[in-house]
């Protein structure tokens, strides 16, 4: 997805080794070989931006209606995968602790791989995965976004500008705090969207001990 290069090498080869060709249990995913024109080039346009030959299971959900699949490149393209307000560690902080939260596991070491691909240890993979925001190895700052993202996610109706205030007094400000509402919201909504179509972890043996 992104360009940059994860500072342990054997940690990424492991988590690619293991991962699965996507399936799913629910509902069909879509067979690029019967995809209409349309599809097919979007699938075209995923690979050469994202610089990957497969196409993953949450790809090819969101490629049974044309529009939804290319309104979600176009997001994935210019947000959720790269830097603005937040970086791109941050966002897959988020990711991998929201996905832990709405149960889905596809999505929680899909972007648990990606954050270790940002520099996260499997330390930190393990904690967010586990919801342990106690980990010593958690910033302040990074315990008060995922506090206020997890609640976001989990009670959205409880939030109070008291919960804005303390993050901020965490360090962030509230357009970054704006920013990972749209975040918490967006992954969120992947979370349900792969859990109705039933897609399985694309890394069966975990993510913990890659080597």
């Amino acid at each position: 997805m992104s360009s940059d290069i994860s500072p342990d090498a054997a940690q990424l080869e492991g988590f690619g080794r293991r991962r699965q060709a996507p399936s799913s249990t629910n509902l069909p995913l879509v067979d690029e070989r019967a995809a209409d024109k349309e599809v097919r080039a979007l699938f075209a346009q995923y690979r050469e931006r994202f610089a990957r030959n497969d196409l993953p299971g949450i790809v090819l959900c969101f490629a049974t209606n044309s529009v939804l699949l290319k309104g979600m490149l176009e997001i994935a393209e210019d947000f959720l995968f790269g830097d603005s307000l937040l970086g791109r560690r941050q966002k897959e902080m988020i990711a991998t602790y929201v996905s832990r939260q709405n149960a889905c596991t596809y999505c929680a070491d899909s972007h648990g791989a990606l954050l270790g691909a940002q520099g996260g240890s499997p330390e930190l993979i393990c904690a967010l995965q586990e919801g342990d925001l106690s980990a010593p190895l958690l910033s302040n700052a990074e315990v008060a976004l995922l506090r206020f993202t997890g609640k976001a996610n989990a009670n959205s109706p409880a939030i109070t500008r008291s919960d804005v205030e303390a993050a901020m007094r965490a360090g962030w400000t509230e357009s970054q705090l704006a920013e990972a509402v749209h975040i918490t919201a967006l992954f969120a909504a992947f979370n349900r969207v792969a859990n109705g179509f039933g897609l399985p972890s694309p890394y069966p043996d975990g993510l913990r001990d890659p080597r």
